[in-house]
């Protein structure tokens, strides 16, 4: 196990930006102290041969930019917030409008991914730190966020969420790492298999909105309880299909509970590579994004990056919980601590 660091270029602004490499010999992960991202994880195929599976960028300036959240640690609030307002205890708050009439993501420009964090390194991890003031993107309470992230030596790559706030307010922090088994750039990847145990999903509106509704996957196409291709059903001639472009759409995870013990969520194959990803979970959905809008140029080496060229599965609370009273609670104070821990296993098939 091992930790390095190296330069990670620039900001705008002059700030040099720190990349640390976590390795445990045969997976390796690249973090950055810039939005505490995720800008590389590098797994061996079934023939030995390393490649990095994450869209990205080689350097500071593109993350700086970073439209579609390549690997971004978002937040406080992930996900979309129903007309970027909320109440708690009879008090409406109101979020930056970003996304038509509701809030994405907290802030495009200032959100956590925007935001320079204070690094602690260990001999298998590295944590970040950061401190959000109460009123900042319209949220109450003062915020400490605390997040890890570990190579294990059953290569996994762990990502452990903290957070303790002195008021009221939602907490929903995710990763939106885009993941090609085959490789970052290598093409489409809807002929990934995956497989999602997760017996029901949160249907959505204009908007991408959850409607509020519960719904079971049997008999639909969002089926994914037992593997099949990500393409196979994607253009199937479905109005949630429609709404969103595919598949961009939380899902819930069978057997979570809140005693802090992790759900198998999901499982991704590539029958090209071999490589598999397991992914693991304290979380209650997972939203599974089968990158719709995806276009992007001057990324890693130069290369551009197209529509379905990568898939994300970020671990989170439901979105919009906050206006739902019957998804699961995302209001945190004093007494109620945010703390979570997502787990994405890599092997080969």
């Amino acid at each position: 196990m091992s930790v390095t660091k190296e330069q990670f270029g620039v900001l705008r602004d002059g700030r040099p930006v720190t990349a640390y490499n976590l390795s445990n010999g045969n997976i390796s992960a690249k973090v950055i102290d810039f939005g505490a991202e995720l800008v590389s994880l590098s797994a061996p195929d079934s023939n030995g041969n390393h490649a990095d599976l994450l869209l990205g960028f080689d350097d500071a300036a593109g993350y700086e930019t970073n439209k579609d959240f390549f690997g971004s640690l978002v937040g406080p609030v992930a996900n979309r917030t129903a007309d970027a307002r909320f109440s708690i205890d009879g008090v409406t708050y109101q979020m930056p409008v970003n996304d038509g009439p509701n809030n994405l993501h907290t802030d495009f420009d200032h959100g956590f991914h925007k935001k320079m964090w204070k690094a602690l390194a260990g001999t298998d991890y590295v944590t970040f730190t950061l401190s959000s003031p109460d009123g900042e993107y319209g949220l109450p309470g003062n915020k400490d966020i605390t997040v890890t992230y570990t190579v294990t030596p059953a290569n996994g790559l762990k990502i452990h969420y903290h957070a303790v706030t002195d008021r009221k307010t939602v907490l929903n922090p995710t990763n939106h790492a885009y993941w090609n088994l085959d490789g970052e750039g290598s093409g489409s990847m809807e002929g990934t298999l995956l497989t999602l145990y997760c017996s029901y999903f949160t249907p959505v509106r204009k908007g991408a909105i959850p409607t509020g509704e519960i719904r079971p996957v049997a008999g639909t196409v969002f089926d994914f309880t037992k593997e099949k291709p990500i393409g196979r059903d994607i253009e199937a001639d479905e109005e949630q299909l429609r709404l969103v472009g595919g598949y961009d759409h939380n899902f819930v995870i069978d057997g979570t509970s809140e005693d802090g013990v992790m759900a198998h969520a999901a499982k991704a194959v590539s029958p090209v590579s071999g490589r598999v990803m397991d992914v693991y979970t304290t979380l209650p959905g997972i939203q599974f994004y089968a990158g719709n809008f995806v276009d992007d140029k001057g990324c890693k080496g130069g290369k551009s990056y197209g529509r379905r060229s990568a898939f994300a599965l970020e671990t989170q609370f439901y979105p919009d919980s906050v206006n739902h009273d019957n998804f699961p609670d995302v209001i945190f104070d004093r007494n109620r601590v945010y703390d979570s821990v997502t787990e994405y296993r890599f092997s080969i098939r």
